[in-house]
């Protein structure tokens, strides 16, 4: 491991300063993704800035009726919250989804956004590319890549955000809040992750040098009747190969209101706009569920092997939609 500095930040405006504009520095929250990366060579930072003691671990509401979570709560802390559980019971599933307990009551919320893929190109320091070393190339394209993505990916990189958390917030219409050194800004998640494009390195659209500060859920009836459904290779601790994070409000047997985001098929979380369309306003059934998913997946470009997804991910959306309106019904 390379040697680095560590300092630790007492304050929001001091840890943005330590950081400013300088690439070879990085945030420490919990670590658990970002000292792993470099152990093996991956992130190779000069220094560290610890800001696991600044002031964004609550869990406040908001004036709207919304959820205010600060970037340092934990993911423990987050699953367990009541009110997450209650209001917005896919996000409480959708991090208890993801890791072990162990890492969960370490992983912060702000890290957790910022994870980097787990594909097996990009871990390995030996093999090119395009996200450690721009213009290296994808070598996934034609070699592994089981459980890569089937939308919205390009030639330059097929690789699959892993974040469980981040596809519930995508569903919800969450915010992501940020300190840069010329002010706060705001980003919706759906415009916070950035497609791949030509240029894989570059995954959000925060500013240089910012902070993240803490995530917004705007208020969501909807999200009350909610479920997130991970499918994996192993029931233990595993990443994605599919996931959905899903709510349905169905009245007189009508679909009012529905939200849905994919995990595991993109390099982002797959917010399903299309699927969402279909569903609004149709009769509520297996036939129209099935319809929406068809809807979202006709965009999906498969690789040789993992054109699995697509059968995958309609049908746990046919399931987990047909779930929910029965319990809608009860």
């Amino acid at each position: 491991m390379r040697e680095f500095d560590y300092q630790r930040a007492h304050d929001v405006a001091g840890a943005v300063a330590l950081l400013g504009a300088d690439p070879d520095t990085r945030y420490l929250g919990g670590g658990t993704n970002l000292v792993d990366l470099m152990k093996t060579g991956v992130e190779r930072p000069g220094r560290l800035v610890d800001i696991r003691e600044l002031p964004l671990d609550e869990i406040e509401q908001t004036p709207e009726g919304g959820l205010r979570i600060g970037a340092t709560v934990t993911n423990g802390d987050l699953a367990a919250h009541p009110e997450v559980r209650r209001r917005y019971p896919a996000l409480a599933q959708a991090v208890l989804a993801g890791a072990s307990g162990q890492l969960r009551n370490m992983a912060t919320v702000g890290g957790n956004l910022l994870q980097r893929t787990r594909c097996g190109y990009f871990a390995d320091v030996t093999k090119p590319c395009n996200k450690r070393v721009p213009g290296s190339g994808c070598p996934a394209v034609e070699g592994e890549h089981h459980n890569h993505a089937i939308l919205g990916a390009s030639g330059h990189c097929v690789a699959v955000h892993p974040s469980d958390m981040a596809v519930a917030l995508s569903a919800f219409d969450a915010v992501v809040h940020f300190e840069t050194a010329d002010g706060a800004g705001e980003l919706p998640i759906t415009g916070f992750y950035l497609p791949v494009g030509d240029t894989p390195h570059i995954e959000t659209a925060l500013p240089p040098g910012a902070l993240i500060t803490g995530v917004t859920l705007p208020p969501a009836p909807v999200a009350v009747h909610s479920r997130y459904r991970k499918v994996r290779e192993r029931a233990s601790y595993a990443f994605a190969i599919g996931s959905l994070a899903a709510a349905l409000d169905v009245r007189d047997g009508v679909v009012r209101d529905a939200r849905l985001a994919f995990g595991a098929v993109a390099s982002r979380p797959w917010r399903a706009v299309a699927a969402e369309r279909v569903l609004t306003g149709a009769p509520a059934g297996a036939e129209t569920y099935a319809a929406a998913a068809d809807a979202e997946l006709a965009a999906a470009r498969p690789l040789p092997h993992n054109g699995y997804k697509v059968d995958l991910v309609r049908n746990l959306t046919v399931a987990v939609l047909t779930e929910l309106a029965e319990e809608a019904a009860r």
